[in-house]
């Protein structure tokens, strides 16, 4: 395990993606191009029913800088400018969106051994300033994040986490919604070898007393084939196989079924990555 507690997105982030990542019942498809001098082009696009997105992502990296450029169908221009290591531990990251003139926000993240700081703040007159930061090992960490609105003078979110980890074990608490509802999330590896763990997650809501319970497990068919598997308490099933036909690229079916209407149909999702 890496040293220190990382930073406030990392708490219970391998119990979420063994929860949620990849589940879709959307098509998917990119396609990644290198250039001789070393840019890196993905062309995505996603069929959402009869709405069709696709984007056009221009990735440059020089020494310890990354500039990310993507157009989408909408005719919005992301620029993302990814600066790592600009001081020890330290990553600075700019990013905006044209046209619009609110959305440019700069982010600092920094990693220490015994801590781990984000700040963010919008490039406005009245920002949105967020701050989180860990204390503790990779081991056992306590965490915070905050938000606070400088145009309406108020914290829109106030979130507290604490962390557990050992070498094949993570266990989470999380408040969020300013003390409104509290999330535990536990991902357990039961087979390295196979890539086999098991994970859950409890959220409970104190303003409608409702609970959400969500399992799930993955493991590895072979070297190249993946399966995923998650049920939650309403009953909604999802699967996932994923197979890397080639080299990074990988070829995604996850399926969605509800277990207590068993009558309607299942949702299919597919999706492609392809890089050379």
């Amino acid at each position: 395990m890496a040293k220190g507690p990382g930073l406030y997105s990392d708490i219970g982030k391998k119990a979420r993606d063994l929860l949620y990542k990849d589940y879709h019942t959307d098509q998917k498809f990119s396609i990644t191009t290198f250039s001789p001098t070393g840019v890196a082009i993905t062309s995505s696009g996603t069929k959402k029913g009869s709405l069709f997105l696709a984007d056009v992502n221009t990735q440059l990296r020089k020494q310890n800088v990354t500039t990310d450029i993507k157009v989408d169908t909408n005719s919005n221009l992301f620029t993302t400018i990814t600066v790592d290591e600009a001081a020890r531990g330290l990553k600075t990251i700019l990013s905006f969106r044209v046209p619009d003139q609110r959305s440019g926000k700069l982010e600092l993240q920094y990693l220490h051994d015994c801590a781990g700081i984000c700040a963010s703040v919008g490039l406005t007159a009245n920002p949105i300033v967020n701050l989180s930061g860990v204390i503790g090992t990779n081991t056992l960490a306590l965490g915070t994040d905050v938000s606070f609105d400088s145009k309406a003078g108020n914290f829109t979110k106030c979130n507290t986490a604490l962390s557990f980890s050992n070498a094949d074990l993570i266990a989470a608490l999380t408040l969020n919604d300013k003390g409104d509802t509290l999330n535990a999330s536990y991902y357990h590896i039961v087979n390295p070898g196979t890539n086999s763990a098991v994970g859950a997650e409890v959220a409970h809501s104190f303003s409608t007393n409702e609970n959400t319970i969500t399992l799930g497990a993955q493991t590895a068919i072979d070297p190249l084939t993946n399966l995923k598997a998650r049920i939650n308490n309403y009953g909604k099933a999802n699967a996932i196989i994923q197979h890397e036909w080639r080299p990074k690229s990988l070829i995604t079916i996850s399926a969605e079924a509800d277990t207590k209407a068993i009558e309607k149909s299942a949702k299919v999702g597919l999706a492609l990555a392809l890089k050379p």
